[in-house]
């Protein structure tokens, strides 16, 4: 082997990540094709989006929009309709933008920064698209990338640093094969998303297990770091079920009182026993049934269901649910009867 041969041979780590890919690789209907147009489709369409949510919007939308022209012409209105569900329309105006944009300059563009100024497209995707396409050796760099690298090479460099993200395109361009670009990209997405995991990755499993540096040191779990943590926005609904005193179970004997049940299924309530509590309202607070907590990447959303007794007010003060001492807009019940 020539000096030339051995400085050009790709990384064990390479090396190792496309025989893992040969073998494992997913078949996706984006991936047996080289027109830029359908890869471009399928790469937004898969921004914030699982693949198997993903999947049939790309098989329907490609069906409606065979050709960048057919989109270019379709009303915005229909496209935005056959993204219903996918969420970050944003994506879909750009799409439709971008599409206009392709059509006037004469086709589509054929290298990254032709690409990269696209409406909607970034880094990671102009360079996705360059390299499932025309097979540039533009590295891809997102979320599966850095966890990889992190975990493999054991860099505690956090990715959301400037730092961090020129080390970490460095790293991933040196990687990358280049007579390989797409199988490579398309590699070590996979990789991330099927055998090295954000939670419970397979490292019994892997093939790189005895190099990498994260499952040695024991930092597998802690890999990749990110120096801000994303703050989470408290969201509040409260919601509040009016009934009449002669929907109520009473028992002259107890200080407790059964609920009626709104309905088959809503078991939760059935048979709720609450204490009773007379406010200053003119209400009885029968309960405050439900505190639930869903938490989503940015936000928690709170919940409470407030079960009442109507007596002889019908109207609630603006000040009367509140959190933390901020004031509420003014809530009018009307009676509900059963």
């Amino acid at each position: 082997m020539t000096e030339h041969e051995k400085t050009t041979s790709p990384h064990p780590f390479s090396q190792c990540l496309l025989a893992w890919y040969d073998e494992f690789g997913r078949e996706l209907p984006w991936r047996s094709t080289r027109d830029p147009y359908r890869i471009w489709i399928s790469e937004i369409i898969l921004q914030q989006t699982r693949v198997a949510q993903g999947y049939n919007y790309y098989l329907r939308f490609i069906e409606r929009f065979p050709t960048v022209e057919v989109l270019a012409a379709a009303p915005e209105d229909e496209v935005m309709r056959l993204w219903e569900g996918l969420g970050y329309y944003s994506r879909a105006r750009n799409l439709h933008a971008a599409a206009q944009q392709i059509v006037v300059q004469g086709g589509f563009p054929t290298d990254y920064e032709g690409v990269r100024k696209l409406k909607g497209v970034g880094d990671y995707t102009a360079a996705a698209i360059c390299s499932f396409a025309y097979d540039l050796p533009t590295a891809v760099v997102d979320g599966n990338v850095y966890r990889v690298l992190a975990r493999y090479f054991g860099i505690s460099t956090p990715i959301d640093s400037t730092a961090g993200k020129k080390e970490f395109a460095a790293l991933a361009q040196e990687l990358m094969v280049s007579s390989r670009a797409a199988d490579y990209n398309q590699a070590i997405m996979d990789f991330g998303a099927l055998q090295c995991t954000p939670r419970a990755p397979q490292c019994l499993l892997c093939p790189m297990s005895d190099g990498c540096c994260a499952l040695a040191e024991g930092t597998v779990e802690t890999l990749p770091i990110k120096a801000k943590k994303v703050a989470v926005s408290q969201r509040y609904f409260v919601y509040i079920w009016l009934f009449e005193h002669r929907h109520l179970a009473q028992n002259a004997t107890s200080t407790t009182e059964v609920l009626p049940r709104p309905s088959t299924t809503d078991k939760p309530y059935a048979n709720k026993q609450c204490p009773k509590k007379e406010s200053t309202l003119g209400f009885t607070d029968a309960a405050k049934a439900i505190f639930g907590k869903v938490f989503t990447n940015h936000f928690c959303w709170n919940s409470q269901l407030l079960q009442l007794q109507r007596n002889s007010c019908n109207t609630l003060p603006s000040n009367h649910f509140s959190n933390k001492g901020q004031r509420c807009n003014p809530l009018c019940l009307g009676s509900h009867t059963n």
